[in-house]
């Protein structure tokens, strides 16, 4: 178990990389399934989950490289329809993005239940439902879910809500199916416009991609490409926040405005001081009283659910009371608990509603990491709490944040790494 221990009261400043997306890149090193020829990917950001799948895929018979400075090659062409490493795929919820893939190129397939973080049910009937619009046949027992079919057809799926991996493994099962594939009601999240700009370089033909409903005209095979993961938006709006809170001046390299348009009207609302440079640039400067609002989430073009935790912790520091729905998970507002115990002043309504009044002066505590955007917000915490915060189960951050330690100690934060 890894830890993080953090002094706080210590202003950041200077300026930071964002690192790659992590929910863009797991999608997108599972498409390299669907063709036999190597693919070569950019920008990958170096964190548990992209090391968790790629052993995933060396199980299958993938030869991956090695992630050096974030490009790696994975190559396919020795895949033959084995079954994966089922320890390595109950670790990580995308796990379930192999399934479209080889379900393609195999036809059949046996999979675990995938995991993940605990922020409350996540079933993977929206999947499920999709592999059966084009044809395949699902059955499970306790551990397995057994998939099959005599070939995939093109079909109009109706997704049963705008899931974001529902959406992927729709587009990765249907871009080698026979025929042409509607999608409706697909997510819009730039993740999976990445993975749809991504799939059209290896010849996919896909329209429609930034829309609900996307156009797809199944093609016999892919081939390689160069392919290239977007900035993380989540860790750009993370490092935002954190240079907010922390009252500093940062410049962050890689916040890409167009994928973050509610957000940053919400960091305006609250007042915090910031300017927009170019397309992927922003800068965060002295922030001195922080404004209450109220955010809600919802998918894309809404405000990010994976940001409600970290704006949560910015309005701790607000004038006044702002209300928090969050509107897609019932387990996302459990870190206010862990918050609390530091001094926030939250009232939880219930799974979706929180109501925090501020300012709150914060005191370091020893707190649990309870899954990968809770485990940012406390850092976030400790930024601005009085003493010292140790915040355990720093390994579940380390799947989503690539060296977050490592970024915020050169802006200036007293933070450290500690393994036990």
């Amino acid at each position: 178990m890894s830890k993080f221990v953090i002094e706080g009261e210590h202003s950041l400043e200077g300026e930071v990389q964002v690192s790659g997306s992590k929910n863009a890149a797991l999608p997108i090193l599972a498409a390299t399934l669907l063709t036999s020829e190597a693919c070569q990917i950019i920008n990958v950001p170096d964190i548990q989950d992209i090391h968790t799948l790629s052993d995933i895929l060396r199980s299958l018979g993938s030869q991956v490289s090695d992630l050096t400075a974030g490009r790696m090659t994975i190559d396919s062409g020795q895949v033959d329809g084995r079954d994966p490493d089922f320890t390595k795929v109950k670790k990580i919820r995308a796990s379930i993005l192999i399934v479209g893939p080889l379900l393609a190129r195999f036809k059949k397939v046996k999979v675990t239940h995938p995991g993940g973080c605990h922020i409350g049910a996540r079933p993977i009937d929206v999947h499920l439902s999709a592999f059966r619009a084009l044809g395949a046949k699902v059955r499970a027992d306790d551990q397995f879910y057994y998939i099959e079919t005599d070939g995939l057809i093109g079909a109009e799926v109706v997704l049963d809500e705008m899931s974001v991996t529902g959406t992927e493994s729709a587009i990765l099962a249907a871009v080698l199916a026979g025929g042409t594939t509607i999608i409706h009601l697909a997510a819009a999240e730039p993740e999976v416009v990445n993975l749809i700009e991504c799939l059209n370089k290896m010849g996919a033909k896909i329209q429609g991609a930034g829309s609900h409903t996307l156009t797809i005209e199944g093609v016999d095979k892919l081939h390689g490409a160069e392919l290239t993961v977007i900035p993380d938006r989540l860790e750009a709006g993370t490092l935002a926040i954190a240079a907010a809170v922390a009252h500093g001046d940062v410049l962050i390299k890689g916040y890409v405005h167009n994928h973050l348009l509610v957000f940053t009207k919400k960091l305006r609302d609250a007042n915090v001081h910031f300017e927009l440079l170019g397309d992927s640039e922003i800068r965060v400067s002295r922030t001195t009283q922080i404004k209450p609002v109220d955010i809600k989430t919802d998918p894309y073009p809404g405000f990010p659910t994976d940001l409600q935790a970290p704006f949560g912790l910015l309005l701790t520091q607000a004038d006044g009371t702002s209300r928090i729905f969050e509107a897609m998970y019932d387990g996302r507002l459990n870190y206010f608990r862990e918050l609390s115990k530091m001094g926030a002043n939250v009232n939880i309504i219930g799974p979706h509603h929180a109501v925090v009044s501020g300012p709150s002066v914060l005191y370091g505590k020893e707190i649990e990491s309870l899954d990968i955007r809770a485990g940012a917000t406390l850092i976030l915490a400790a930024l601005v709490a009085h003493g010292r915060s140790i915040i355990t189960h720093a390994e579940l951050i380390d799947r989503g944040y690539e060296r977050i330690d490592e970024k915020l100690r050169l802006l200036g934060a007293k933070i450290e790494r500690s393994e036990e």
